[in-house]
């Protein structure tokens, strides 16, 4: 019998990201312990997004961690859907993971700028800054979804589909449930700048996606 070699490959600095994402999970924690009980609940209760959707909100430091432990596990969630799905050269993994993360911050970044200085034009920022942190919360939220899974495609079950589209589908969920909450509790106020509202989804929601789904069908 030949002996069969097979390559393992370190995966230390995943193990790192991961670790470096719960220091940031509980450091919010302990800093902030009642908002982050009612984030806890939240697709079940919109406590957490009434209470604190106010002016500021964005950059309050308990939404900061939870996005900046959102932007770890979902950059880390994508590098593992495209070494999964996709043909990766193995010696530029990680070159890989930091590429996806400063394009996923990137994104972000530019994307807030473009929403807020589209909200100062048309003089609707108190709403704006709503509708983002409503958006943004219910997605840091699915990372705590994203964090589970990767912890299981890394450690326990590598490269199960299952996995990945049982992730998928709660990550479009609770997202799903976010927005409808927000169209709920937004209804009229949202109702004057419907065109706004509209203009908003096309160019800085639906188009993004789009963009990228062409680009990976491609």
């Amino acid at each position: 019998m030949n002996p069969i070699y097979k390559a393992v490959h370190s995966i230390d600095w995943i193990t790192l990201v991961l670790f470096a994402s719960l220091v940031v999970l509980a450091v919010g924690k302990y800093l902030f312990q009642s908002r982050f009980m009612n984030f806890m609940i939240l697709p079940f209760n919109n406590k957490y997004v009434v209470l604190h959707s106010k002016k500021g909100a964005l950059f309050n430091w308990f939404h900061i961690l939870l996005t900046i432990f959102q932007l770890l596990n979902f950059s880390l969630f994508l590098f593992l859907v495209f070494t999964s799905f996709l043909v990766v050269e193995n010696q530029n993994l990680s070159t890989l993971f930091f590429m996806i993360l400063g394009g996923i911050v990137a994104f972000q970044l530019v994307k807030l700028l473009l929403q807020l200085t589209k909200a100062y034009i048309f003089d609707t920022q108190g709403l704006i800054t709503e509708v983002l942190f409503n958006k943004t919360t219910y997605l840091n939220y699915s990372s705590l979804i994203m964090f589970v899974a990767n912890v299981v495609l890394i450690y326990i079950a590598n490269d199960s589909k299952i996995v990945f589209y049982t992730a998928f589908v709660l990550i479009v969920s609770i997202n799903a449930i976010g927005f409808i909450k927000l169209l709920k509790n937004y209804q009229k106020v949202l109702t004057p700048y419907l065109f706004y509202f509209i203009l908003y989804l096309c160019t800085l929601e639906i188009a993004p996606l789009v963009i990228v789904g062409t680009y990976l069908k491609d």
